[in-house]
């Protein structure tokens, strides 16, 4: 990786499945898909035996990658308090393993996704993905299979196209 681009780590957490991947962005705003894929575990292994899978291929993901920060999604769910709680905890291990490996973090709700991607925040899921493939040049073949990996793109894209990405990289140049 050039002094001239940057890779963004994009993670929409979930305890049995979580949207991973990892995008380059050039100085000429170009994006690169480096990884996308999801970290799945089993609904009949223990909560700390699916906790340490997903914290241990978050830090396998970042020691490849190297990423220069994450982007992931902040919760949001109106009424079901359980699956609230599990993806907190999922959320949780893959900030513990950004803090250790001293990558900073970013934060978006979904509705700022959707807008960033889409300019809609109300927009759906085909609309988002349609967005994504156009923005990447993805083609047939890459598609990814779960929308938890859209997802994850889409969340880097976002935060590719924030203000606080452009700043923070002028502060560490």
């Amino acid at each position: 990786m050039s002094d001239d681009t940057k890779r963004i780590l994009g993670i929409d957490p979930g305890l049995q499945t979580t949207g991973v991947s990892v995008i380059e962005i050039s100085s000429s705003k170009v994006y690169k898909t480096l990884y996308c894929g999801c970290i799945e575990t089993a609904k009949g292994k223990k909560l700390e035996q699916r906790l340490v899978e997903i914290y241990s291929s978050v830090n396998e993901i970042i020691s490849g990658y190297n990423p220069y920060c994450l982007a992931i999604e902040e919760i949001f769910f109106s009424s079901n308090a359980k699956t609230a709680i599990n993806v907190g905890q999922a959320r949780g291990v893959v900030l513990l393993s950004a803090c250790i490996n001293n990558i900073k973090v970013f934060e978006y709700t979904p509705l700022e996704v959707k807008q960033a991607i889409v300019g809609y925040g109300r927009a759906t899921k085909d609309q988002i993905k349609y967005m994504v493939k156009i923005l990447l040049k993805i083609t047939e073949p890459q598609f990814p299979k779960k929308d938890d990996a859209w997802d994850s793109l889409a969340i880097a894209i976002c935060h590719a196209n924030s203000s606080r990405f452009y700043e923070n990289i002028k502060k560490n140049m």
